[in-house]
């Protein structure tokens, strides 16, 4: 307590982490063939929606619109899946909520993909169609809950995989 006394406030720091540059377009290719780009982040759902805007995650004619993991949360089934099928843009959700989340796409006939990094995303990396890990940021639990790893860690590398897969 002695440490915390007399102080001056100089001022305020903020820290920027934006999306690579060739993110926007990799996600605008891959919803013109016809791919649902959904964001679960950790982040704020002010802040989740700014990225979601600034990427164009959004679907035709509608705003980006956060969905707080709280709300997920306390949602009961019906409202949860109502939530996932209108929204793209999910912020501060849970492991138990991303896993949720994975499951109304796939109970809605969706094939779905999920990216993730951390512990927290194993049990939806896991039961997604196909999960796939952060190679250079990934933990070693998520990378051992996905069916495989990306090297890069650039969304622009599934986009390209894709394309490829479909051409051959």
């Amino acid at each position: 307590e002695h440490h915390e006394r007399d102080l001056v406030h100089l001022g305020v720091v903020g820290i920027l982490d934006p999306p690579r540059p060739e993110a926007a377009a990799a996600i605008a290719e891959a919803q013109s063939a016809g791919i649902r780009i959904v964001m679960i982040t950790g982040d704020h759902p002010t802040t989740a929606v700014k990225i979601g805007e600034s990427l164009g995650i959004q679907r035709e004619g509608r705003p980006a619109r956060g969905v707080s993991g709280r709300d997920l949360h306390a949602a009961d089934e019906a409202v949860f899946d109502d939530l996932v099928r209108a929204n793209d843009v999910f912020a501060r959700v849970e492991p138990e909520d991303k896993l949720r989340i994975v499951e109304t796409l796939q109970g809605d006939g969706e094939i779905v993909s999920m990216t993730g990094d951390g512990v927290n995303d194993a049990p939806a990396l896991k039961s997604a169609d196909i999960g796939v890990a952060m190679g250079i940021t990934g933990t070693d639990v998520s990378k051992e809950s996905s069916d495989m790893v990306l090297l890069d860690d650039n969304f622009a590398t599934i986009v390209s995989a894709v394309k490829e897969g479909r051409t051959i």
